[in-house]
């Protein structure tokens, strides 16, 4: 039986949750669950999604640079408000700490592969689902005679909305963020172009938690 076309876009990133949410659960070590939690994404990816992921760029220098903006501005208010994301309007959203044990935060092959997971993974399954789908879907379910990048403002924000609420007790900057690619979709027209800014953001990231020993971002 042939494949719904949004299978291709959304499959990915329901894993991805999936996993997430049977972590609690998992009898492996950290470093091996790292590592096959890695190679199930870039399986999954590659199963279903390899017709339709495009790497191609329309502007790739502006294209990092908006990358590192995200960035900026994810850690920006912790930077200039001490405690800023103690306060009640986030908290009540989820625990703002890692879920990787202490522990396994003295893995190498942990930095690693989460690092991995995190600036080249996650972009491609987010992309996908968030802008190479859902973005468009909202404004047609008949997605497909959508173009990537076109623009409705009820799909642009109903689409940030939901992609600040992935991300708990960050959801401000997750606002900001998801506003931010929406917009970087509709101005490129490229799904490369989305991955490539979500995925240097990731890495500044995953850079800064690791340098910085703010394990927090690490959810």
């Amino acid at each position: 039986m042939p494949r719904h076309p949004a299978v291709r876009y959304v499959a990915p990133f329901v894993i991805f949750l999936l996993l997430l949410v049977l972590q609690p659960h998992n009898p492996l070590p950290g470093p091996v669950e790292q590592v096959v939690r890695v190679g199930i994404l870039a399986g999954v990816i590659w199963y279903f999604s390899r017709g339709v992921v495009d790497f191609r760029l329309a502007s790739p220098v502006t294209t990092v640079l908006a990358g590192i903006g995200v960035f900026v501005i994810w850690i920006l208010p912790d930077l200039l408000i001490p405690g800023y994301r103690s306060h009640q309007l986030f908290t009540t959203f989820g625990e703002v700490k890692t879920s990787i044990p202490s522990a396994d935060l003295l893995s190498p092959v942990v930095l690693i592969f989460r690092t991995i997971r995190a600036a080249l993974l996650v972009p491609i399954l987010e992309e996908l689902f968030w802008r190479g789908w859902l973005m468009r879907w909202l404004e047609n379910p008949d997605f497909e005679k959508v173009p990537f990048g076109s623009y409705a403002a009820k799909a642009f924000w109903i689409c940030a909305l939901l992609f600040a609420s992935e991300h708990g007790p960050f959801w401000d900057v997750g606002l900001l963020a998801g506003a931010a690619y929406n917009y970087w979709a509709i101005r490129t027209k490229r799904l490369g172009d989305c991955i490539l800014a979500h995925g240097v953001t990731n890495l500044c990231l995953s850079i800064y938690t690791i340098t910085t020993g703010k394990w927090e971002y690490w959810m």
